[in-house]
């Protein structure tokens, strides 16, 4: 038998005992350091993938133009398995599959950033299950940021429907308008004049809910343009 897997076998089998530092753990200066450059790399690599210029050439879906904030999402969610596999052996990585599973199976959300973050939280909780209080904190205070960061901007979907069948050109321009006065960045636009529908794709910046631009929508139009309005929002 290979000696990696005979002290596989023994790791499984051995007395539980703590795998990591405890408290102490904020002392090792040099590897907190190590670990946020190697989280900072992981943002950095993923980026770089995540917003390859072909993708905002062809995204025209709410999922597909939020999908770069979920790759860089599980880019640093990979790191820090990594850094725990790394630092503290194998065993580790088959604790992290077992949950990964888990959560892949038996919990559903209405998005794949969700499904991110509720893998993120996993991760903390299971450092602190470790011993491994400082890691925890460290990926706590790198997600915050990151996700501060990435939903700096929040991304609206919406559809337009039952809108008058002669003026369907006219409403999306007046609907674009109002958006854009906002302070709203359109990303996509698409009209079916058959089904007398809009569909518009859109950020904003503001700090306003949904509500509020809902409203806005409500009482700004103009009655002959204005249609159903129905919201997607990730």
């Amino acid at each position: 038998m290979p000696a990696w897997s005979q002290d596989m076998s023994q790791s499984l089998f051995q007395d539980p005992v703590s795998m990591g530092e405890g408290w102490q753990g904020f002392t090792d200066i040099g590897f907190l350091v190590s670990a946020t450059l190697t989280l900072l790399l992981a943002v950095i690599l993923g980026a770089i993938i995540a917003y390859h210029p072909k993708h905002g050439q062809t995204a025209d879906t709410l999922a597909e133009i939020e999908a770069p904030k979920v790759y860089v999402m599980y880019s640093v969610i990979g790191a820090i398995i990594g850094i725990m596999v790394v630092k503290y052996g194998l065993v580790v990585g088959f604790v992290l599959f077992g949950i990964g599973g888990l959560i892949r199976f038996r919990t559903n959300l209405r998005s794949a950033s969700l499904t991110g973050r509720v893998i993120f939280t996993t991760l903390i909780g299971l450092s602190c299950g470790l011993d491994l209080p400082h890691v925890a904190v460290l990926a706590t205070v790198f997600g915050y940021v990151l996700i501060y960061i990435l939903d700096a901007s929040v991304t609206y979907r919406i559809d337009i429907r039952s809108l008058p069948s002669n003026h369907v050109v006219e409403a999306a321009a007046a609907y674009r308008a109002l958006l854009e006065q906002s302070d709203c960045r359109v990303v996509s636009e698409k009209k079916d004049l058959r089904k007398k529908r809009i569909t518009f794709i859109f950020r904003t910046t503001k700090h306003d809910t949904y509500r509020d631009l809902q409203d806005l929508l409500e009482t700004q139009i103009e009655g002959s343009l204005k249609g159903s309005v129905n919201w997607e929002i990730d």
